[in-house]
């Protein structure tokens, strides 16, 4: 299994009035964390697109565990947890660097569709492409 690593720095504009994370910002974590996991295996985002190969959300997942505060620097840490042709399942662990410490976990869903929003079987459509995220399983 393939483990990749983003890491980030908690804005002030991402607090609350509590000093604490607001939740939705951890979802933006994962985008920013699944952007750069399918950057690290050698294509981007738009590249997919541009392929005619969208990855939209259909199920989201998020436990929060300790809130995040301003200025803490955090490790994205993005996985893929299962994937068949007609879609993938990322998982996510927010890591406060300074002590390692787990602070929220996720997950993510998201089926391949072409430019019609029909899903497609990415196994037999784009076997290379197919072939880059299936090594980051095994």
């Amino acid at each position: 299994m393939y483990l990749n690593e983003t890491k980030i720095k908690v804005r002030y504009v991402e607090t609350d009035k509590m000093g604490i994370v607001h939740h939705s910002n951890y979802y933006a974590w994962f985008e920013v964390g699944r952007g750069e996991f399918i950057a690290s295996i050698g294509m981007t985002y738009s590249d997919m697109e541009k392929e005619g190969i969208m990855l939209p959300l259909v199920e989201s997942y998020c436990k929060y565990i300790e809130g995040a505060k301003y200025e803490d620097e955090l490790i994205i840490q993005t996985w893929v947890k299962d994937m068949n042709g007609a879609k993938i399942v990322f998982n996510y662990n927010v890591v406060r660097e300074k002590d390692k410490k787990i602070i929220a976990k996720g997950s993510t869903t998201h089926p391949f569709v072409n430019n019609d929003f029909k899903i497609i079987n990415i196994k037999k459509k784009k076997p290379e492409m197919w072939q880059k995220l299936r090594n980051c399983v095994l």
